[in-house]
């Protein structure tokens, strides 16, 4: 080596003698401790400046659950979840050969305030959970919750779940879907993230 190329070196073993030694005073400092009043305790920094006001874009004439559920289950997107289940429930009614016996015979159509009461149940077995779907309607009065029976029987329940549907499976193209992974749910996600645009800001 040549007395540049010692020359250079020397520079850059400066320069991180420098840096670490910078290093050590920010520790020094940090390990600086001192008494924090923790009934006044300051807040956090934000990690990013908000500016918006957060909020509601619609009018609610109460504040009760079930109306923030409606705003965003509208009668649009209940209807279309029952159009689309009794589709399909029709569509595999005619594609396979059924049993006089099979419980399917006795499909009949849902409408809206059906789809309504099954969701709500759906919603309900999320908060009461039990390890077996037919608990719910056990008549054991350990097992049993009472109130559903009188909502919607377990047969009804069953069979409903059984077809419920999202989209037309015959109108679902891989090719040019935006989004191929959720197709069997997309209308009804795509409809509900339209409708927190639309209702929030």
């Amino acid at each position: 080596m040549d007395s540049e190329e010692y020359s250079e070196s020397d520079s850059s073993y400066e320069d991180i003698s420098d840096e670490s030694d910078s290093d050590e005073d920010t520790l020094v400092a940090a390990r600086n401790w001192c008494r924090i009043d923790q009934e006044n305790l300051a807040p956090p920094p934000p990690r990013f400046p908000f500016s918006g006001n957060p909020g509601l874009n619609t009018r609610m004439d109460g504040s009760s659950p079930i109306e923030f559920f409606c705003i965003f289950f509208d009668d649009d997107i209940v209807g279309y979840i029952a159009s689309e289940t009794n589709r399909y429930a029709e569509d595999f009614i005619e594609k396979n050969d059924l049993t006089p016996s099979s419980r399917v015979q006795k499909w009949k159509d849902v409408d809206s305030s059906e789809i309504r009461v099954f969701l709500g149940i759906i919603i309900l077995q999320g908060i009461v959970q039990k390890p077996l779907h037919k608990w719910y309607w056990s008549q054991r009065p350990l097992l049993s919750t009472p109130y559903l029976k009188q909502l919607m029987s377990e047969k009804r329940f069953s069979i409903i779940m059984k077809f419920l549907h999202f989209t037309n499976n015959d109108t679902i193209d891989l090719e040019t879907h935006p989004q191929p992974g959720l197709r069997i749910v997309y209308e009804v996600y795509d409809a509900i993230n339209r409708k927190f645009n639309q209702v929030t800001f």
